[in-house]
């Protein structure tokens, strides 16, 4: 498995300097359709479509149902759910109210298999001609460029 990433330009604004600098940001190849995965769970699980569909429909609602209690739920070998929030920082205790808070989110932290998974899942530059292949895990580990002046930073 090869992890395909692009490089981008960034500006940091956390000084006044407004630092612009490159950051590899992950370049997915397109979104698998509920159905789609399905479909796919059939093949590999030799069950019926309608038996995967009504499996996941009610996962996802118990998954719902408890998230929105405030449990984390722990799916075996796959990851755990929780809930989250994001909130504005406050000077004073008193002042963190529920207002504060401007996103809820749920989080997901994989479990063992997928950690070992993205261990070993090679990272490769998309759209690179030059001479870097792939990093990290997977069989193609790879060089980094040159450093010349006529490498394209952004790809």
């Amino acid at each position: 498995m090869a992890l395909n990433y692009e490089v981008k330009k960034r500006v940091f604004g956390f000084d006044k300097t407004k630092t612009e600098k490159y950051v590899a940001q992950l370049k997915t190849l397109g979104m698998v359709e509920f159905g789609d995965l399905c479909d796919e769970v059939t093949k590999v699980g030799m069950a019926p479509r309608g038996v995967v569909k009504m499996v996941l429909d009610g996962l996802i609602d118990t998954l719902n149902m408890n998230i929105n209690k405030g449990f984390s739920v722990q799916l075996g070998d796959f990851g755990c759910f929780r809930p989250g929030l994001n909130a504005k920082s406050q000077d004073k205790e008193e002042d963190v109210k529920s207002d504060t808070v401007y996103r809820r989110k749920i989080i997901f932290t994989p479990g063992q298999q997928f950690k070992e998974m993205l261990t070993r899942a090679s990272v490769t530059r998309a759209g690179w001609d030059n001479s870097e292949v792939a990093s990290g895990g997977g069989s193609n580990p790879g060089t980094g460029g040159n450093g010349e002046e006529e490498e394209n930073p952004l790809g």
